[in-house]
């Protein structure tokens, strides 16, 4: 079935297409201006889209869970459903995020997120949060757990994903770390910095191209150590995760970042854990309990523990917290991760790509998502 949607002003990722259409099926067959358009035989669907918004898809590299499931259940039904629950926050690409837990219970999530991804293509990939962390910025990681960079454990792990894992959270002031970004580099996986202590003179040093959540779970920028933030802000070639649910990171802070980094080296994730798209009060992340009020999950502790933020949401404060336009908010929530992690039939409008796509109203409220084609209603 070809489906054609037309008289929308279309975001491609590329360019911006007023008055535009795009045609599809499971692919995109066609797109361009009203101008353009011409009639075929096989439209078996033309909706007329008005005053309506298309951009592409929305890429989520780091969320934990949401909708009561987690990734780290191991569960591959659960993990299925809690997927296509986010289809319908607009993420069409997904990668599967754990945390530091036993090895026991990280060898559970690979293989049941394995599976998952054979029944649901909208995961794309694995990304290991933890446990080569530093115990200093653990965050909402549970301490007991954390270990050096181990590149024998790690690639026990990868086997075990069928080689899902794209992204990997560490802390490259480990002795280990050289060595492990080396595998990393090797096998096709992204190494990022996270949850570490590291100065800017050690970081000078390793090969991790990402940050993970810019600001939190790291060594402050200060005056005279940048630390961890101030090299992410400071080195052009690297990748920066934004958490803009306002919480986080406070919106001030957010354009500063996005002022330094500029809208092709930021990436929107929302970091959430099960409790999202759930109602407030208790949760639970790696066995901790979660306290859920006021659109924030926190531990008892006091330390944020993920977010419950939707990935809409992301899109519509980044515009509100850095003046960006719309084209600049979908480079943040897919072109750039489309680039950075080679998923190349995503992150643009463009014939031959997967038909993902998200339809927006004037006010960037979302009203259907397509994942390969087929529409969830909103």
């Amino acid at each position: 079935m070809t489906k054609v949607l037309k008289h929308a002003d279309i975001f491609t990722g590329t360019e911006e297409i007023k008055d535009g259409y795009i045609r599809f099926s499971e692919k995109i067959e066609d797109v361009g201006p009203m101008a353009q358009f011409v009639a075929r035989g096989e439209d078996t669907e033309v909706v007329d889209l008005e005053g309506k918004l298309i951009v592409p898809g929305f890429i989520d590299v780091h969320s934990h869970g949401g909708y009561s499931f987690d990734a780290m259940d191991g569960n591959a039904d659960q993990i299925d459903e809690m997927v296509t629950d986010m289809i319908h926050e607009g993420i069409t690409s997904y990668f599967a995020t754990t945390m530091t837990q036993s090895h026991e219970n990280i060898a559970k999530a690979m293989v049941g997120i394995k599976e998952a991804a054979k029944r649901n293509r909208v995961i794309q990939g694995i990304h290991l949060e933890g446990p080569f962390i530093s115990p200093v910025f653990k965050g909402a990681q549970p301490e007991k757990y954390i270990q050096s960079p181990d590149v024998e454990l790690f690639d026990h792990w990868n086997k075990l994903s069928g080689h899902l894992v794209r992204l990997v959270t560490f802390a490259p002031e480990h002795e280990t770390s050289a060595k492990f970004e080396d595998y990393c580099l090797q096998n096709g996986i992204v190494p990022s910095i996270g949850h570490s202590n590291a100065l800017r003179e050690q970081l000078k040093h390793s090969k991790a191209s990402h940050v993970t959540h810019l600001y939190n779970a790291q060594r402050e920028f200060k005056h005279r150590q940048p630390g961890v933030t101030g090299h992410a802000l400071l080195e052009d070639n690297i990748y920066c995760e934004m958490i803009a649910d306002g919480f986080h990171v406070v919106p001030d802070m957010i354009k500063l970042a996005y002022e330094i980094k500029g809208p092709e080296r930021i990436e929107l994730v929302t970091d959430s854990m099960r409790a999202k798209g759930m109602p407030e009060g208790v949760s639970e992340l790696g066995g901790q309990k979660v306290i859920v009020k006021d659109r924030q999950a926190r531990l008892e502790t006091g330390n944020l523990a993920g977010s419950v933020l939707q990935f809409q949401e992301a899109f519509r404060n980044i515009i509100a917290y850095t003046g960006c336009g719309i084209k600049e908010a979908v480079l943040m929530s897919s072109v750039n991760q489309s680039r950075e992690f080679g998923l190349t039939t995503k992150g643009t409008l463009e014939i031959g790509k997967d038909a993902d796509l998200n339809i927006l109203t004037g006010e960037l409220k979302l009203i259907e998502t397509y994942s390969y084609g087929t529409c969830y209603k909103n």
